[in-house]
């Protein structure tokens, strides 16, 4: 089989198309004939060795692939030996069913993103009808679909986003307000864009500048919750008295912990599944790449050039 291999840690450059043996499946795992391979920036983060968990050398990156078992089924899953390749393992408990009415693309979409936003708007932040949420990278996979998300379960939502294009595409998914990542004064427009006034959620992946504008902002009782640190930078350490000062809460979130958990991952997949099927989340589908393309689906990933969904094609 093709995959992407990794032999020594760093960026884009380190990933190379190679030829392997097909893995061979062990007791209670799928061997998937891969269809659609999901990109995440968290992938970024295995390539330079910088994940929540340490990585080990040889690696085939990625997370997430839809394909087909032996047996025939169409599933989504989290992979065991790595995404990036025309051949995948999986356990059996990490392998859920995809409607008919929901496209390949659409299903990768669902299992990190999908999922993230999820957890981070409903287990994390609790949102509730009338609330006012930020959405940082509003025009990424998670925030396309974060921003769907608040606005089927009653909040306001401003969007943060770097570019003109991604301003529309924010607004055609319904924001309420957006407001230009590169403001000079990051609070004081996401606060302009909320009448004056401080804001419940903010939801942050960005890390340095943009987390302490963030936690600047939360009104009295808001959450801030923290899934990402796509700048590299690290934000201004917070004492405790802030926290107090401000009635003020910051979480971090892991999609890792709810691997394994069928209340936490299959349950919520089968509830997204069911609001692509409805029409009500439409997942924004960007740029597929060919598997010999990774490297630049991964810089265009870094770069902030791409928008929803980015995909590798495993047949090219």
């Amino acid at each position: 089989m093709k995959a992407i291999q990794i032999t020594k840690f760093g960026g884009p450059e380190v990933l190379e198309l190679v030829e392997l043996a097909d893995p061979t499946p062990g007791e209670n795992e799928e061997l998937i004939d891969v269809s659609c391979i999901g990109i995440n920036y968290a992938d970024t983060h295995q390539t330079e060795n910088s994940y929540l968990s340490k990585q080990e050398l040889p690696l085939i990156p990625g997370l997430e692939v839809v394909g087909k078992t032996q047996t025939g089924r169409r599933v989504l899953a989290s992979v065991s030996t790595g995404g990036y390749a025309q051949k995948a393992l999986a356990h059996k408990a990490m392998c859920v069913d995809i409607p008919e009415s929901v496209s390949d693309a659409q299903a990768v979409a669902m299992l990190v993103q999908g999922t993230t936003a999820w957890h981070i708007l409903k287990t994390m932040a609790h949102v509730q009808p009338g609330e006012t949420v930020v959405v940082q990278a509003a025009a990424g996979g998670v925030g396309s679909l974060a921003i769907q998300l608040a606005k089927i379960w009653g909040a306001k939502v401003i969007a943060v986003t770097s570019t003109a294009e991604k301003n529309e595409l924010a607004k055609s998914l319904g924001a309420d307000e957006v407001v230009d990542a590169n403001a000079s004064d990051l609070a004081a427009a996401m606060m302009a864009a909320n009448g004056g006034k401080k804001v419940d959620i903010v939801l942050e992946m960005v890390g340095g500048k943009t987390f302490d504008a963030s936690l600047e902002v939360l009104a009295p009782f808001g959450r801030l919750i923290t899934y990402g640190m796509a700048s590299r930078t690290a934000p201004t350490p917070i004492h405790p008295g802030a926290l107090m000062g401000g009635t003020k809460t910051v979480a971090g979130f892991w999609l890792a912990h709810c691997f394994g958990k069928k209340e936490l991952l299959g349950d919520v997949l089968i509830e997204l599944f069911a609001l692509i099927s409805s029409g009500a989340l439409k997942p924004v589908i960007g740029a597929t790449y060919g598997l010999s393309e990774a490297k630049a689906a991964h810089q265009a990933m870094l770069a902030r050039a791409t928008t929803g969904k980015v995909t590798l094609d495993p047949a090219r």
